[in-house]
């Protein structure tokens, strides 16, 4: 069974930085993509960030800016978001998931963990 145990949100002031960490259980980590969503109140789930199997490429959404960056530690079967300059836009629940091709592999088992609640606020 696939678990993913998001931690780090906070309530924060703007411009200012969290670091969110996500750990994987239940499949052979080094071996797959790992992207970053958030969701924001009344919006849909949107991808934030990816990188790769060995951590040697990364992607990021248009509205990241340069603000954040996505890691991995495949020994510590864990991905993680750094976030800086934060802005109340940014306000969200992030929650981290292996790309989707692993999931295709999988078929209808999909799940989510709980994600974790980042809030910027003045």
């Amino acid at each position: 069974q696939v678990q993913l145990v998001e931690s780090g949100g906070a309530l924060v002031h703007p411009g200012g930085s969290l670091r969110l960490s996500c750990a994987a259980s239940g499949f052979t980590f080094g071996f797959y993509d790992m992207n970053w969503y958030r969701q924001g109140p009344g919006k849909e789930r949107e991808l934030v960030a990816g990188i790769t199997s060995g951590g040697s490429r990364t992607n990021y959404a248009n509205f990241v800016e340069g603000r954040f960056t996505i890691s991995r530690d495949n020994a510590k079967n864990t991905v993680y978001l750094q976030l800086n300059r934060l802005r109340p836009e940014d306000t969200a629940v992030y929650y981290c998931n292996a790309d989707e091709f692993f999931w295709t592999l999988n078929p209808g088992t999909k799940s989510w963990g709980q994600g974790t609640q980042v809030i910027v606020s003045s």
